[in-house]
């Protein structure tokens, strides 16, 4: 997830056009998501995707990120937290409605390579409440916003982290991968 030095992963309205991507934090991205084979998402950042990764990568002027990320997405299961969309019926998405925990847990259990966790800064905080985060990746940019979404919201105790990598990019950020010591 990206976020400014203050810690918001979004502006006051939303806004993210202070997120700095290029070739080389892509290049980072893709080895990392090419290790895993299920994205988790929340309603709004699944639509947003939805509506463009599956046929991204086939446009005349696809770049090679958008080609590798669509045909790594259009693989992808896809978990979606959502009490809009329950009970919807989608190829390759399952829709976690109600009782998040016990259901994330159960998936968490399944053999299989690690979930990783897509922008969505309300499923994040769902999540971070119920302590179901394993760890965070974290793109840490050059920017101090003051005000606008915060990453890390609702936590009632210390969380204790475990730093495993750092990367620095040549644009000035900085790739942080935690895990959370249990």
């Amino acid at each position: 997830m990206h976020i400014s030095l203050d810690g918001f992963v979004a502006g006051p309205n939303g806004e993210m056009n202070w997120i700095k991507v290029d070739e080389e934090i892509f290049d980072h991205v893709g080895k990392r998501i090419g290790e895993t084979d299920t994205a988790l998402y929340g309603r709004a950042t699944y639509l947003m995707m939805e509506g463009y990764w599956p046929t991204a990568g086939d446009k005349p002027i696809a770049s090679k990120h958008d080609i590798e990320h669509s045909a790594w997405y259009k693989k992808a299961h896809k978990i979606v937290l959502s009490k809009s969309m329950k009970g919807a019926d989608l190829p390759d998405t399952t829709i976690i409605s109600d009782n998040v925990a016990d259901s994330i847990n159960e998936i968490k259990q399944q053999a299989g390579p690690d979930i990783l966790l897509f922008g969505s800064p309300t499923a994040t905080h769902s999540l971070i409440e119920l302590n179901l985060i394993d760890g965070y990746w974290l793109f840490v940019n050059p920017i101090i916003l003051g005000q606008g979404v915060p990453l890390f919201t609702g936590i009632k105790d210390k969380v204790k982290l475990k730093l495993l990598t750092t990367q620095q990019f040549t644009s000035g950020v900085t790739a942080l991968d935690y895990i959370v010591e249990r």
